[in-house]
């Protein structure tokens, strides 16, 4: 996965540049609507690996999962009953499949790393609205904002799983340190 999202990335980058170059040669429309479209998404997906690679720098995947932030509030196992979280939660894609390994690391060590992953998308949520800035310039208000809800929707996904999974995972815990 991070190889696909490096190279996609690097992708769209370059495609701004050339379809913006086009435009400033051409003056044609499409290619300013392309340069802004693989320019939005050279910002999403970009800001997302900075986001992520800023926590991991941070945090090493530590951290404290007993914290009031992680706690679970009584509603939400209601809400996720309601979005049937436990039937797609597992068709997710993980940007590290081996972070949430136990037969690489202990559930303590997987309980941090999904506290450090609910706060990376938490975080994505917020800056997904930032390229609503770019609507000043080109317009197009309503496409800038359906794309950051968009975004905003699929992080919101990945901490509902965070959010989901991490109780059980404390209950191993839990029970490893009574039990195992």
């Amino acid at each position: 996965m991070p190889k696909v999202m490096n190279f996609t990335t690097a992708f769209c980058f370059i495609m701004t540049i050339f379809t913006t170059i086009l435009y400033r040669r051409s003056n044609r429309g499409i290619c300013i609507t392309l340069a802004v479209t693989f320019a939005a998404t050279t910002y999403h997906l970009g800001m997302r690996l900075l986001v992520g690679l800023l926590y991991n720098i941070g945090m090493k995947n530590r951290a404290n999962y007993t914290k009031k932030w992680y706690q679970i509030h009584p509603w939400e196992s209601r809400l996720y009953q309601f979005l049937k979280v436990k039937k797609w939660k597992g068709k997710m894609p993980a940007y590290s499949p081996d972070t949430f390994s136990n037969k690489k690391h202990t559930w303590d060590e997987i309980a941090q790393a999904m506290c450090q992953s609910e706060l990376v998308h938490e975080t994505n949520i917020v800056l997904s609205f930032a390229p609503l800035v770019a609507s000043v310039r080109f317009g197009a208000f309503s496409v800038f904002l359906i794309t950051s809800i968009c975004a905003a929707v699929l992080d919101l996904m990945f901490v509902i799983m965070q959010r989901y999974n991490r109780p059980r995972i404390v209950k191993m815990i839990l029970w490893e340190e009574n039990y195992g």
